[in-house]
């Protein structure tokens, strides 16, 4: 549980007394989240009050204008920057607007006039704790989006920085002709290059889209489109790779499956899935293409018989810079990003994606979208 440590400076015994018995022990809670217990010290005079702040790490002040030693507004200038740090209440039976400009212009945040009832200590209380609990949350989430930009761009210049090491390695070899003079024995060296040169390309295409989704920036143009052809063209273009594997790619689909959708969107999906399952497959092996209509959801789902993976493997899908980096997908190229991009895509549909998969049987990808997407396709 989250302590809210309340500091009262006031010269009165009974009014010390009153807030700590009032206070101490409670538990606040919001948002049926959060809770904080309620801690309180006191001081009868401003200078132990002032070294009680700067020693101590209370969040809360409550604030006596008028003391024997020196005032409540002198106290807020002796506690200099530290005062930004709390939340102030002045409490006083001397109230004036006066007194309660010059505190609130000083950082004051409330003002308690004396005499007051517990409820009514209780409700101020409370409604600096939230101001405070939420001045917490924002701080928790700035830290924690320095957190993702700081890994994102180590694990960015992890991935940029092998493809590059290779290529410099090569270029390296034949600036010290290590084959000799004849450019023809370098053409491996080349051909590598330009693999890892590819390599770099579409990490950066699909950083780009990725950015383009998360910032809201993607230009989109719905229309009704026809999710067979989609699907059709996606085969014909992942068919040359298939075919130097000798993998064979079949669809069933109903003979037209109109659907309201932006083109490049769903070619991205349907290209991001089908050559997924080409790339992880086995020589000889198998893709099935299977889009479905039903009352209330279209699904398209797309199935290997290749490599497949573990539980664990699978839990780690869908995020960025997540590769299944094992024995078999060592020589697989990829991003790490094609499957949190079609995550985020199916998100715009109010859709999902799912996997299921089984190491050395294969891997089945499953995209949902609701039906209301058919039904607008259908009204244009």
């Amino acid at each position: 549980m989250n302590k809210l440590r309340v500091l009262v400076i006031d010269d009165e015994p009974g009014m010390r007394m009153g807030v700590e018995r009032t206070l101490n022990g409670e538990t606040l809670n919001f948002w049926e989240t959060d809770t904080l217990e309620v801690l309180v010290e006191s001081a009868g005079t401003g200078a132990e009050g002032v070294e009680k702040v700067i020693s101590g790490q209370p969040d809360i002040l409550f604030l006596d204008y008028k003391l024997p030693d020196m005032n409540g507004i002198e106290i807020i200038e002796k506690l200099g920057e530290r005062a930004k740090d709390l939340i102030i209440i002045m409490i006083t039976a001397y109230a004036s607007i006066e007194v309660a400009i010059e505190a609130t212009r000083k950082g004051a945040y409330d003002f308690l006039p004396k005499p007051f009832t517990p409820n009514e200590l209780r409700t101020v209380t409370r409604k600096a704790a939230e101001r405070i609990l939420l001045a917490r949350k924002n701080e928790q989430l700035a830290q924690e989006k320095k957190q993702v930009r700081f890994e994102f761009i180590r694990v960015l210049g992890h991935e940029l920085k092998a493809p590059l090491g290779a290529v410099e390695g090569y270029l390296d070899l034949m600036k010290a002709k290590t084959l000799g003079d004849n450019l023809e024995s370098y053409m491996q060296f080349i051909e590598r290059s330009t693999i890892r040169l590819q390599q770099m390309r579409k990490l950066i295409v699909d950083l780009l889209d990725m950015t383009r989704l998360e910032s809201g920036k993607k230009s989109r143009s719905l229309a009704p489109i026809d999710l067979r052809k989609a699907a059709e063209s996606a085969i014909e273009l992942a068919t040359p790779a298939a075919n130097a594997r000798n993998i064979s790619i079949s669809l069933e689909a109903p003979a037209s499956l109109n659907l309201m959708a932006d083109t490049g969107e769903i070619d991205m999906m349907l290209n991001n899935l089908i050559s997924n399952a080409v790339k992880y497959n086995r020589d000889d092996g198998k893709v099935m293409v299977r889009l479905v209509r039903a009352a209330d959801k279209i699904t398209v789902q797309v199935a290997d018989t290749g490599i497949g993976m573990s539980v664990e493997e699978q839990q780690k899908l869908f995020k960025e810079f997540s590769r299944i980096k094992n024995a078999k997908t060592a020589n697989i190229l990829g991003s790490g990003l094609g499957l949190s991009i079609l995550k985020r895509l199916a998100e715009l549909y109010d859709g999902s994606i799912s996997v299921e998969s089984e190491p050395e049987k294969g891997t089945t990808f499953t995209l949902e979208i609701p039906a209301s997407q058919l039904a607008e396709a259908t009204a244009a």
